[in-house]
């Protein structure tokens, strides 16, 4: 295995170009090329030779190992869709991008992403000299996995510079007043908020903005970074989508809309749309709320017909929905896939059946209650709020919607939302399949484990990293505001984030 250091999509390397030595954040391009005695197909027969072809590429790959210092850091099994076919099948020569000055679409783009951000290669890679080797071997994933014998194997000297920080971010910032919440008197471990601090400044968690930790109603934490401040207006993405909750859980309670059980029949005539089948008539309010209406989409197949990419250029975003088929094969409440357009749909009947439509009628039942004056919606093409995400609140505000939530619907004295709604959306109503946990009515669940306790959070959560923390035992709110949009590790920086820095923070005092 070689190693080079030019932009491959533009030239092609020489034996020149093959160098030993790289230098960490400043080198542009860091690619590897090796060439292999036989395609990949054929080592996999080796390891299953009962499967088929179209059976072995279902289930096998090349696995990529990354060692620094001759131990073993990160290990990948490529996933079915990593390569065309044949790159497996026909391909000897094997030439892969890891590093380059702009984001690719590219799984080995990827990978390298994965190694650093999440296997890992940050904290082996520390500032100073390392090795790193990279081996490549083929596995195969039935009831066990099986891998092969070695078919490449390389390594590179790393040089890691010192990253320069402004050492004036590192400090805990001081909460200023006038925030709107009381501020709290309560303790916290300072050393690991200025630690999570650092990196931040550093760049290992990229573009997080701010952070907000509320404890028993008190702001107890706010940092901002990148520019922001406490009155930057920050594009939260999907958390925009559990405001779609809310103003259907207000719409309920206020009799304007029947219940979540409602039919989407009885909202438009389904039959003037496109792909009309009886199965549309049983599709529920509900079913839109949990993400398992059988539309056909999923906004985590870029080849679904309903992902929202293929909405957002439509010129009206209800009928593209409305016109999409119903997918075989799927149960209503049972089957999740991901589904933006739905929660568009659900903005779409709020807005017809409340009073002066949903941005005012939520500005009156839910923002002017939290004391929120200052906000900016973005809107459909039909003009109507965009439930799919993207209000804009300051990340102090986020923290109220989250508060409102763990105060199950009461605020200073007032029931704005009903009790058993916040309950029932952040409830377990079905098995999601991003990570295995559960969804509830826009409102993800997950458990975070931090010295031996196990800790339930109901969350938002929208692109870039942007969450609202919303904790069921422990009496915090948490709020992080991140811009790292389409970056694969920002929900995974998040969750680095609260089990080794934030939660250590605040609980281990």
């Amino acid at each position: 295995m070689s190693f080079s250091k030019i932009d491959v999509s533009k030239n092609q390397p020489t034996s020149k170009d093959y160098l030993k030595n790289f230098t960490l954040n400043k080198d542009e391009f860091l690619n590897i090329h090796f060439t292999l005695e036989k395609p990949l197909i054929q080592s996999l027969q080796l390891l299953a030779p009962k499967l088929t072809e179209v059976e072995l590429l279902e289930k096998g790959s090349f696995q990529f190992s990354f060692l620094v210092d001759g131990e073993i850091v990160y290990v990948e099994n490529l996933n079915k869709g990593a390569g065309l076919k044949a790159f497996k099948t026909e391909q000897v020569n094997h030439r892969i991008q890891l590093v380059t000055p702009k984001q690719l679409d590219y799984w080995g783009w990827f990978m390298w992403l994965k190694f650093m951000k999440l296997g890992g290669g940050q904290d082996a890679l520390s500032e100073g000299n390392h090795s790193l080797g990279i081996e490549v071997r083929p596995y195969i994933k039935q009831d066990t996995l099986k891998v092969g014998t070695l078919l490449a194997k390389g390594n590179i000297n790393i040089e890691v510079p010192k990253i320069p920080i402004d050492k004036s971010l590192i400090p805990i910032q001081k909460i200023q007043p006038n925030s709107g919440w009381e501020i709290s008197k309560d303790n916290f471990d300072s050393n690991k908020i200025e630690a999570l601090n650092k990196k931040i400044a550093e760049g290992r968690f990229e573009n997080i903005n701010g952070i907000v930790v509320i404890k028993e109603n008190k702001l107890l934490i706010e940092e901002y970074f990148n520019g922001e401040t406490r009155d930057s207006l920050h594009d939260p993405r999907s958390v925009g989508k559990s405001i779609a909750s809310t103003m259907l859980g207000i719409a309920i309670e206020e009799n304007f809309i029947k219940n979540e059980n409602a039919l989407l029949k009885d909202f438009y005539n389904l039959k003037s749309y496109k792909n009309y089948s009886k199965e549309k008539d049983s599709v529920t309010l509900k079913s839109l709320l949990t993400m398992n209406s059988k539309f056909l989409g999923d906004d985590s197949d870029y080849n679904s017909p309903g992902n929202e990419e293929n909405m957002y250029p439509t010129k009206n975003w209800v009928k593209f929905t409305l016109d999409l088929p119903i997918q075989k094969g799927k149960v209503i409440g049972e089957d999740f896939a991901y589904f933006t357009a739905g929660v568009v749909v659900l903005g779409d009947i709020i807005n017809k059946y409340v009073p002066k439509g949903l941005v005012s009628y939520a500005d009156e039942k839910l923002f002017t209650p939290l004391g929120i004056t200052n906000y900016q919606w973005e809107y459909t093409p039909q003009k109507v709020g965009n439930t799919a995400g993207g209000i804009r609140l300051r990340a102090v505000d986020f923290a109220k919607y989250g508060q409102l939530y763990k105060n199950k619907g009461l605020w200073y004295g007032k029931q704005i939302l009903n009790k058993k709604w916040v309950e029932k959306s952040l409830d377990e109503q079905i098995k999601q399949s991003v990570d295995g946990d559960s969804y509830g009515y826009l409102f993800w669940n997950k458990t975070y484990e931090y010295n031996n306790k196990e800790y339930q959070v109901s969350f938002c959560s929208g692109n870039g990293g942007n969450k609202i923390f919303i904790f069921k035992d422990i009496p915090f709110v948490v709020v992080i505001t991140s811009s790292a949009y389409n970056n694969p590790s920002a929900h995974a920086n998040a969750d680095k984030m609260m089990i080794e820095y934030m939660l250590p923070a605040i609980i281990g005092k």
